[in-house]
């Protein structure tokens, strides 16, 4: 059941409207962006939560969910660099981002390579932190092993005595990864099922540079 009647009332438009290729945007970010802006507008709950796969040791996938934090070429998360991900990403710079959209009915799809953000904008950012994350991105060894809650409660007190009285600094353990897509799918649903999907694709002879395909449902 959904929170909000307005929520309802769109994802009804939209499952009986669908989705068309003269919708798009000639170009998958600024289609993306058009989704995350209705999203927010509409309040939906954490509409910048994305679920990123990537690939470990024995070609084994993980997902997590995190927080979409810029959209540029690319699309711009935060995390620790020694946690499983970062090493994986480590490993292999690519990963998979989903958008899952639920109550709209809607999801974005993209793969794509990953690249680490310089440190002026990991910086920039860690800047804009609640002081308590700031201070948690210091205390926690993310994805390591640990005894108990209270170990990390006493690495974080830790932190907070070796900072008091100053600013927090960026961990060199943490920062930014930007993923930049060279596949986008959008997909709408519909009520018979049959929903819509399209796909962008990098094509040199588009203006935009994107191919858009309609894909089977």
């Amino acid at each position: 059941m959904s929170a909000c009647p307005d929520l309802d009332a769109f994802r009804e438009r939209l499952q009986a409207t669908g989705l068309t290729r003269s919708d798009l945007a000639a170009d998958p970010i600024e289609q993306l962006r058009r989704w995350l802006d209705e999203a927010t507008e509409l309040d939906v709950h954490e509409p910048e939560a994305m679920v990123v796969s990537t690939i470990g040791r024995g070609e084994r996938p993980s997902s997590r969910y995190v927080l979409l934090r810029g959209l540029d070429h690319g699309l711009v998360f935060f995390t620790n660099y020694e946690s499983r991900k970062g090493a994986e990403l480590a490993l292999r710079p690519v990963a998979s981002v989903l958008f899952p959209w639920h109550v709209l009915s809607r999801q974005v799809r993209l793969i794509g390579k990953v690249e680490q953000v310089s440190a002026a904008e990991s910086d920039a950012y860690f800047a804009t932190r609640a002081r308590d994350s700031q201070v948690s991105a210091w205390a926690s060894r993310q994805s390591d092993v640990i005894e108990d809650r209270a170990a990390l409660e006493q690495r974080v007190a830790d932190a907070e005595a070796r900072f008091e009285g100053r600013e927090v600094p960026r961990p060199p353990h943490w920062g930014g990864y930007r993923v930049v897509p060279d596949e986008v799918e959008v997909w709408q649903g519909r009520r018979s099922r049959l929903h819509d999907r399209f796909r962008y694709l990098p094509d040199a002879s588009e203006p935009s540079g994107w191919r858009i395909d309609r894909l089977n449902p």
